[in-house]
C-alpha cells in the first residue's frame, strides 16, 4: 500500500514532477547541457559521478522543496546514492518531494511506428528494492513515431502490463507512452492513443490508478477524458524537445494536467555557476514551470 499523505500528494498536490532520470545513453547529453563535455570523464564510473554531483545539488537546493515540486524522478544509481549524507529518497521525502524511480531498460529497434520497452527481467527485485527505500513509484518510457493503430494499441498494452506488475507491488506507476513532438501525423495519432489508454484505464481492477506521463497534445485540453477517469491518479506533461517558455505555453492550454519536464528544468543550470548563481536559475525555472501547471 502506498502511505495516503503520499498518495494524496501525487492525487491532489500543487506543483509538478521533476525529471531527473536521465540513464546510461541520455547522460552525456545532460552533462553536455550541464556546461561538461565528454573530456571531463574517462570512464563511466566518473561520467555517473558528475550526474549524480549535478543532481544532488538540485535536490539539496533550498527550493527544491514540495512546495512547488511535488515528486522527483530518480535513475536507479541516483536511488541508490546519498545527497547530503542521506539516502536520496529519504532526503526527497523530508523535503515533501515525492520520490519515483525509473524502471525501464531503454526501446527496441522501431517496428510498426513504434519503439516498445526493452524486456524486465528484473523488475520484481528492482521494485521491491525501490520499496524498501522509499520510493513511491516508478516511470517508463515507450515512444510513438506514426499513428499506426496497431503499433500505438502495443505499445500501450505494453505500458499498462507492466503497470499492473508494479501495482501489485504497492507502487504507483507512471506509464508514459511518449509521442514523438516531431510526427508529422501527431494530431491524428493522438486520438488513437487516448481511445487506447481509455480502454485500458476502464479495464483496470476496481480502486486501482495509474499515473500517465504524455506528450502535450496537439489539440489543448484533449487528453480531458483521461485527467476525469477515476482509474487516473495524475496526467502529467513531459517538455519532449520543446524549450521551457514553450512547453509552459503549451502546457497552460491543457487543464488538469502538470509538468514533469526534464530538460525544459535543468537548461539554464551549469556546473560553474556559484551557488548563489545556481540556485536562482533552478528557482526561476521552477517559478515557471510551477505557474504553468497550477493554471
Amino acid at each position: 500500500m502506498i502511505e495516503q499523505d503520499m498518495l494524496e500528494r501525487i492525487t491532489t498536490g500543487k506543483g509538478f514532477i521533476a525529471a531527473l532520470d536521465q540513464s546510461g545513453g541520455s547522460t552525456p547529453k545532460a552533462l553536455a547541457g550541464y556546461g561538461l563535455d565528454e573530456s571531463a570523464w574517462s570512464s563511466e564510473d566518473e561520467m555517473f559521478g558528475l550526474i549524480h554531483q549535478m543532481r544532488s545539488r538540485i535536490i539539496t537546493s533550498p527550493c527544491f522543496t514540495g512546495e512547488k515540486v511535488l515528486g522527483a524522478i530518480l535513475f536507479e544509481k541516483t536511488m541508490d546514492g546519498t545527497a547530503d549524507g542521506k539516502p536520496v529518497p529519504a532526503l526527497l521525502r523530508e523535503r515533501g518531494v515525492v520520490p519515483f524511480i525509473k524502471v525501464d531498460k531503454g526501446l527496441e529497434d522501431e517496428s510498426d511506428g513504434v519503439q516498445l520497452m526493452k524486456p524486465m527481467p528484473e523488475l520484481d527485485a528492482l521494485l521491491a528494492r525501490s520499496k524498501a527505500l522509499g520510493v513511491v513509484g516508478t516511470k517508463m518510457r515507450s515512444v510513438i513515431h506514426a499513428a499506426s493503430a496497431s503499433g500505438i494499441a502495443a505499445n500501450v498494452a505494453q505500458q499498462f502490463e507492466v503497470g499492473n506488475q508494479i501495482a501489485d507491488a504497492g507502487l504507483m506507476p507512471i506509464l508514459e507512452p511518449e509521442y514523438n513532438i516531431k510526427s508529422g501525423d501527431r494530431e491524428e495519432g493522438e486520438k488513437i492513443l487516448l481511445a487506447e489508454i481509455l480502454k485500458g484505464l476502464d479495464a483496470l481492477e476496481d480502486g486501482r490508478q495509474v499515473m500517465l506521463k504524455l506528450s502535450i497534445p496537439v489539440v489543448p485540453d484533449s487528453y480531458k477524458p483521461l485527467v476525469d477517469h477515476p482509474a487516473t491518479a495524475r496526467v502529467v506533461a513531459l517538455s519532449g524537445g520543446f524549450t521551457r517558455a514553450e512547453a509552459c505555453v503549451e502546457l497552460a492550454k491543457n487543464h488538469g494536467m502538470i509538468a514533469s519536464f526534464s530538460r525544459a528544468l535543468l537548461s539554464d543550470l551549469r556546473h560553474d555557476m556559484s551557488d548563489e548563481e545556481f540556485d536562482a536559475a533552478l528557482s526561476s525555472a521552477i517559478d515557471e514551470i510551477y505557474a504553468a501547471s497550477i493554471t
